[in-house]
């Protein structure tokens, strides 16, 4: 998926910049590196004044090529003289609001893409002089340090890809400060701390935040972000899920919980709305029975409940759901289950039931552990609702409910 955006957004601004180039009569090519490895950009020549633009990228990449300190595939060879448009990695673009006339139109450096590069170093502040840049990605490399605060002028950006490296400290605050981001892939990292509530406020399409070490509850704003996917895995996050979980938009197709350290309950509203096709919330201490509410994720491929300790029986509701490939409930308490669940074994979908409670099922949990379930005394929300469910006049219902809530003295 991320390698699918990617491309696409290059190829989109590879077309943009040829048809500049042919429309101006400009002799050369626009610098355009997909990659490190399709040999970077080519030579640039333009009409107007852009001088000053393309002055200001030679500082920030010269700068940025004293604080890289190893360089095994030799792509910084290529970093030499004030053409950045031709530097491995660095692809420029014409500016937008200076195309008037011909003769005012200047290429800017619009983005760089070092994936796979395996360069070890730091970030420099200078960088933020890339104003025009809307594609940052440094996936795979072996940056470490902090992202400098002066990150937050680039206006611009709209990818911001850090994945896989050795970057450390807080949450890079200067993301919240970028207006133009829609994608952000921090993963694969040593960021810690909290995640700021900030984050779910802003326009994001694709947030990854999994594989580093985010400790302290997720914040209860959770609902308001508008992603189509979030993965906040394998992280030190604890607590409950946030209540406003069950009230996303319904544009969220996947959403990744596992592996944290989260109690309590799964959001009643879970599902109402919503499109999801992954919810998975394995490996964390969630207790109580599983909401009905389940149900209306109908869209919905890949459900894991597994290594939690939730317990009651999985419903037909849940069991019945269309779009099902694989439900995962291993290492649980749960007691039992439908009809409807036992018809999954033969409907080619993945359906793990091991080491539950369930009586004359094969490799269960042992009767002693079974004697006394979990979270037995945990009161979780529920909304009643008449059966069948319906799903969008309940999201009405619990919308109202919520507003009465939090409109109470």
């Amino acid at each position: 998926m991320d390698n699918t955006w990617r491309l696409a957004f290059l190829m989109i601004l590879t077309l943009h910049s040829t048809t500049i180039v042919a429309e101006f009569g400009v002799v050369g090519g626009v610098g355009v590196g997909v990659g490190v490895g399709n040999g970077g950009g080519g030579g640039v020549v333009w009409v107007g004044g852009g001088e000053s633009k393309l002055d200001g990228a030679y500082t920030a990449l010269q700068a940025w090529k004293s604080a890289i300190t190893d360089d095994p595939k030799k792509i910084l060879g290529t970093w030499v003289g004030p053409n950045v448009c031709s530097y491995k990695g660095v692809f420029c673009d014409f500016t937008e609001d200076e195309m008037g006339a011909s003769a005012s139109a200047f290429p800017v450096v619009a983005g760089i893409d070092l994936n796979h590069a395996n360069l070890q170093g730091t970030l420099v502040k200078e960088l933020s002089l890339l104003t025009d840049m809307s594609l940052f990605h440094l996936n795979s490399n072996r940056f470490a340090g902090t992202v400098p605060d002066e990150f937050r002028d680039l206006n611009s950006l709209e990818e911001f890809d850090l994945s896989n490296n050795q970057f450390s400290g807080s949450f890079p605050s200067a993301t919240l400060y970028m207006p133009s981001l829609i994608y952000l892939d921090l993963r694969f990292n040593y960021f810690s701390g909290t995640i700021p509530q900030e984050l779910f406020y802003k326009n994001l399409d694709a947030l990854f935040l999994n594989n580093n070490q985010f400790e302290g509850e997720i914040p209860q704003n959770l609902g308001n972000s508008p992603a189509s996917v979030i993965n906040l895995a394998n992280n030190k996050l604890s607590g409950n899920i946030p209540a406003s979980f069950g009230f996303m938009g319904s544009k969220l197709k996947e959403i990744l919980f596992l592996n944290n350290q989260l109690t309590g309950c799964i959001p009643e509203g879970v599902g109402l709305f919503t499109e999801i096709q992954v919810l998975d919330v394995s490996y964390n201490t969630l207790m109580g029975h599983v909401p009905d509410t389940l149900s209306c994720l109908q869209d919905i491929q890949v459900l894991n409940l597994a290594h939690n300790k939730l317990s009651g029986e999985l419903s037909d509701v849940i069991c019945s759901l269309r779009s099902l490939a694989n439900l995962t409930v291993a290492y649980n308490f749960f007691s039992g289950f439908s009809q409807q669940c036992s018809r999954l074994f033969f409907r080619n979908v993945g359906f793990d039931v091991s080491l539950n409670c369930i009586p004359g099922r094969d490799m269960q949990r042992p009767q002693p552990e079974c004697s006394v379930i979990p979270g037995g005394s945990l009161s979780c929300l529920r909304i009643p609702t008449p059966k069948p469910l319906v799903c969008g006049s309940l999201a009405v219902s619990a919308s109202k409910h919520t507003n009465s809530t939090s409109s109470s003295p």
